[in-house]
């Protein structure tokens, strides 16, 4: 099947998404990141009972993580978050990451999840990203 034919089944899928359904990871390294959680430095729970707030944590610590690794979000070719509650506190939490990633837009998971690691955590977000060479 050739990838550029528009028989080949993107023309099925829905453009309204806000984000893409695939990418291709450059030659080179791949970094797996653990999942980024709402903790301080001292491992202390940040915003409890706020998806919203913690959602803000967590990327900020995503961003630190891939930072340590030479990398952006800019680099991110996978998303995955997990967020404790219902469709209203997914949207949320979306809509703080989808913005704080802008306007790279990586392929993402949005899952929502009865309980996550640590005691008061709502919300983590992992990320998969190709190094810059």
């Amino acid at each position: 099947m050739n990838r550029s034919d528009p028989q080949d089944g993107a023309d099925r899928l829905f453009e309204g998404v806000p984000y893409a359904y695939g990418a291709v990871a450059p030659a080179g390294a791949v970094l797996f990141t653990a999942g980024a959680c709402p903790l301080d430095h001292d491992g202390t729970v940040l915003h409890p009972g706020d998806p919203v707030g913690q959602a803000r944590v967590a990327l900020d610590n995503l961003q630190a993580a891939l930072r340590l690794h030479g990398a952006a979000f800019s680099h991110l070719v996978k998303t995955t978050i997990y967020v404790v509650g219902g469709h209203d506190e997914l949207v949320g939490v979306w809509d703080v990451v989808a913005g704080g990633l802008a306007p790279h837009r990586p392929p993402s998971t949005l899952l929502g999840v009865s309980v996550l690691g640590y005691t008061g955590q709502l919300v983590e977000i992992e990320g998969i990203a190709a190094l810059p060479h």
